[in-house]
């Protein structure tokens, strides 16, 4: 069978509805940017409007109450949202914990929390790293301890993204402490699970970090002290989760790898009409010249690249392709996206030259978000750790 990249009309279809959702807002687009970009706030009435359009319902079936149109309608839509320079971390946290409820949840889970997902009442953040180990999850300190129906989890998490308004955490944690694991001589990978926190239980008390880049939303320092969970709200089962980490964690990825492509379209398109007006030598408009429109050419390119990388990996994670595969799909999405964004604000704002540090314009906001994406959620190096290790069968260097 002939390879066909065309979108199908549903998909277009999502394209389009995020345009019009926002269109009621196009009179406050400066306001609510800079509520957004500078405040850390994402609008509740932006969030209800997307999430009308049924967004957050791509990745759940309807028998639980979304329209499963898969990751790749997710990716599609979440692309167009940051071209229209509204980009939120919740959307791909919640979309991901998402996946992984359906994937690894037990029926009474999912009929008790996808629901409310796809409707967009529900926000999920997501709980992995800590202070001494990083997003490293074999290092993972956060132990649960079972109490009857009940597990009581200590610990510490960090730079856990929009805690203070999200409803529910997706929290990696220990079920079997390392030491036991150690002294058992059971894997490195034993001994790890998930569970779905509410983020008011009491035992929760959280700090905010003063971060930038985060699109609407702040990070946080949150401490877990005996917090009471229910046993049934582990996703799969206790010490055996690394595989339902890693599982869910390919869908983040891609879905950073399509808001990047969006957030680089968005400047592409201010730096080029802004070179089509601007006028400085001989009444020629300053995108005639090669040293302005070469840059932006080679934008346009890289970002048509990323863009199928990350349709690509969407599209495997759609067809339950093996994770292994999907990973160095979503990887190299990842990667390269982020790399491409970067590129992408560095020239619109050397393009809009001193315009490009205005506030007005807001590309330098959409710089700190950029280059967060070449850290989070996973580093730039950890990619090529992976993909030497794994793709190419080089020696493992960590």
């Amino acid at each position: 069978m002939a390879l066909d990249f065309t979108l199908s009309e549903e998909q277009l279809m999502i394209r389009d509805s995020m345009k019009k959702c926002l269109e009621p807002f196009r009179d406050r687009r400066d306001e609510l940017r800079k509520m957004v970009l500078e405040d850390q706030k994402f609008p509740q009435e932006i969030w209800d409007s997307i999430c009308a359009t049924g967004l957050m319902g791509c990745l759940i079936p309807e028998e639980y109450g979304g329209n499963d149109m898969g990751l790749l309608g997710m990716a599609v839509g979440l692309e167009a949202l940051a071209h229209w320079g509204f980009g939120n971390a919740l959307f791909i946290v919640t979309a991901m914990d998402a996946a992984c409820i359906l994937r690894n949840g037990s029926e009474e889970m999912k009929r008790k929390y996808l629901p409310d997902i796809a409707t967009g009442k529900s926000k999920f953040c997501f709980g992995l790293t800590e202070p001494d180990a990083g997003s490293n999850a074999f290092r993972l300190q956060t132990l649960a301890t079972r109490d009857g129906d009940d597990y009581l989890i200590t610990g510490q998490k960090v730079f856990i993204t929009g805690a203070d308004v999200a409803d529910k955490m997706l929290l990696v944690c220990r079920t079997t402490s390392r030491e036991d694991v150690e002294a058992r001589g059971m894997p490195k990978a034993f001994g790890l699970a998930l569970f779905i926190v509410d983020t008011k239980a009491p035992g929760i008390s959280m700090t905010p970090i003063p971060t930038r880049g985060i699109e609407g939303n702040g990070q946080f320092h949150i401490y877990l002290d005996e917090v009471r969970v229910p046993a049934a709200d582990c996703v799969g089962a206790p010490d055996v989760g690394a595989m339902v980490l890693f599982n869910s964690l390919n869908p983040e990825r891609i879905l950073a790898a399509a808001t990047a492509c969006g957030l680089a379209e968005h400047c592409l398109e201010q730096a080029v009409a802004y070179a089509n007006e601007r006028k400085v030598f001989r009444e020629k408009p300053i995108g005639a010249h090669q040293a302005i429109a070469h840059p932006l050419a080679e934008t346009k390119i890289e970002m048509e690249a990323a863009r199928l990388l990350a349709y690509r990996a969407a599209w495997a994670f759609d067809q339950d392709i093996a994770p292994g595969i999907v990973g160095s799909y979503a990887n190299q999405a990842k990667y390269f996206a982020a790399e491409m964004a970067g590129h992408a604000v560095d020239r619109a704002i050397q393009t809009l030259g001193g315009y490009g540090f205005s506030e007005d314009y807001g590309l330098i906001y959409y710089y700190e978000s950029v280059r967060l994406l070449k850290t989070a959620p996973i580093t730039a190096e950890m990619i090529l750790n992976f993909v030497s290790e794994h793709d190419l069968g080089l020696p493992r260097s960590y």
